[in-house]
């Protein structure tokens, strides 16, 4: 393989990571707006597509927790890096190590299941509490 190769599939990991983090924020900063929001009355935050997309974004997660599956971005991710020559969690960009740092810790499988099922409960449990606001047609007759 050439250095172009290993270095596009450096860069395909590092965007997959990147990703990664982004899904991890939208999830869990959009928990924090949503929270807020109630506080403050913002109505953007019952937004029905907004509400049912972060539900599933957490739920596919917990889901995977439950049943052992790994997470297919991490696998992608790995898959990639060892396609580049590289290892996870040594051998990669600055950019790369620093989001790989904020999205992976070094705790039991057990942690992570109760972590994500509990946040999906309190995702859950908000969307009852706060729940989203669908229009309602005007129907002229």
């Amino acid at each position: 393989m050439t250095l172009l190769n290993l270095n596009a599939y450096a860069l395909l990991a590092d965007i997959i990571v990147g990703f990664h983090f982004m899904y991890v924020m939208f999830v869990v900063l959009g928990q924090v707006v949503i929270v807020l929001g109630w506080i403050f009355r913002w109505g953007f935050i019952r937004n029905p597509i907004f509400r049912v997309i972060h539900f599933l974004s957490i739920l596919v997660v917990a889901m995977q927790a439950i049943f052992g599956v790994l997470c297919p971005l991490t696998i992608w991710e790995y898959q990639l890096r060892e396609m580049a020559g590289q290892v996870a969690e040594w051998d990669i960009s600055f950019i790369g190590r620093l989001l790989r740092m904020l999205v992976f810790y070094n705790f039991p499988p057990w942690f992570f299941t109760v972590l994500h099922v509990g946040f999906a409960s309190v995702v859950l449990l908000t969307l009852i509490l706060v729940p989203p606001r669908f229009k309602r047609l005007n129907q002229k007759t």
